[in-house]
């Protein structure tokens, strides 16, 4: 099983993500040890352009990547990226998703299976493993840069080289939100595998079942799901298995598999109290 997760927009500083954390690495960025190597020209590239931009002009940059006068502070943290101190992903993205899936409270086994299964889109480094050593940073997957252009047209084509691969031979759980999923759409044998989460809310109005997509609650529902896999050691095989598991975990879970060949399943997991 490989989960698709989208990054946070606020990162933690990695002297703070360290605090009273067993972590591996510090030091500087190292390119060439991050997973999916066939990323590393791409990330390359990406990289040089957002640090000189940041180091050149401010104010630009601050247009650029779309930052309000209270977060200037982010366009010289990208200036220093090379020499910025680094720490496992995992540790770095913060948020509502990554606070529900609790990475740091895992037990040893699942923290494993959380290694080996969890991939994390970024504008900046295309996706990473969570214990992939990296420096805070601010650059979307919406961000389009001078020379590059919008990232997430950009990396297609090296996740088109790449992610095939990396998703193995079985089930792909999509819970990228709509900007990150623009870097890479499964396609054949391999969307046929995916299944994507999508999160409403159930209410009863005068007697009338009413069901509304949620946002912050969204990104809770999906990390305390991936949490439950993790700790349940479950490995499902495709969605259709992933359903069944969803619900035997307790998930209201709606399923409907893809129309025709070379789709994705779609699922609702439909809850009741946020």
């Amino acid at each position: 099983m490989l989960v698709l997760l989208p990054p946070s927009e606020g990162k933690a500083d990695p002297i703070e993500a360290g605090r009273g954390a067993a972590t591996r690495g510090g030091g500087r960025l190292d390119l060439g040890a991050l997973s999916l190597p066939g990323l590393t020209a791409a990330r390359t590239e990406v990289l040089a352009e957002l640090v000189e931009l940041c180091a050149a002009d401010a104010v630009k940059a601050r247009e650029v990547l779309g930052l309000s006068e209270g977060l200037k502070g982010e366009v010289a943290k990208n200036a220093g990226l090379r020499t910025a101190g680094t720490r496992p992903a995992g540790e770095i993205y913060t948020g509502v998703l990554y606070d529900a899936l609790g990475l740091a409270s895992l037990d040893a086994a699942a923290r494993k299976r959380a290694e080996r299964s969890l991939l994390v889109f970024s504008g900046l480094w295309g996706a990473v493993r969570i214990d992939d050593r990296i420096p805070s940073y601010r650059c979307s997957m919406g961000v389009k840069l001078p020379g590059l252009g919008a990232l997430g047209a950009y990396w297609r084509g090296p996740m088109a080289e790449v992610l095939p691969e990396a998703a193995g031979t079985g089930l792909l759980l999509d819970l990228r939100s709509a900007a990150y999923a623009t870097a890479w759409k499964p396609k054949g044998e391999v969307a046929e595998r995916t299944a994507t989460v999508r999160v409403l809310q159930s209410k009863i109005v005068n007697g009338v079942e009413k069901r509304s997509v949620v946002s912050h609650f969204n990104k809770a529902t999906k990390g305390r799901l991936v949490r439950d896999l993790l700790v349940a050691g479950a490995e499902p095989a495709d969605p259709a298995e992933l359903v069944e598991t969803l619900r035997g975990l307790g998930y209201a879970v709606e399923a409907q598999a893809p129309a025709k060949a070379g789709k994705p399943w779609a699922l609702d997991v439909i809850v009741t109290e946020l």
